[in-house]
């Protein structure tokens, strides 16, 4: 198989988490190999997941924004969409999201009731 990296990929073991659906859907994985551009992960069992993804690895208190480059039933090749790494923890992001579709709400309120006659 030709290797079409242009960083070397250290080995490693790490835990990880990858996180899609607005952090609503979380998979634990293990991250096999990784360097500053991409990795790969290897899941327990086969995975269906979409090509854009959030990696957690809580271990080095890292998350990425990821893109799928290659998948295979239990394994992902994967790619930095970010190089900057920061830590977003689930619990968070999932709050944020709830108080962006509060705000949203209240402001359809607002607006409901600023257009009805008095």
């Amino acid at each position: 198989m030709l290797d079409r990296r242009r960083e070397h990929r250290g080995r490693t073991y790490l835990g990880g988490k990858i996180a899609f659906n607005n952090r609503w859907c979380t998979i634990d994985c293990l991250v096999r190999n990784m360097s500053e551009g991409g990795a790969k992960l290897e899941f327990a069992e086969p995975v269906q997941v979409p090509g854009e993804l959030d990696l957690i690895i809580p271990m080095k208190g890292d998350s990425r924004r990821v893109q799928v480059v290659w998948r295979r039933a239990k394994t992902l090749g994967i790619t930095f969409v970010d190089k900057a790494g920061t830590v977003i923890p689930i619990d968070a992001a999932r709050k944020i999201r709830k108080l962006k579709e509060e705000r949203d709400m209240l402001a359809r309120r607002v607006r409901e009731l600023s257009e009805s006659p008095i």
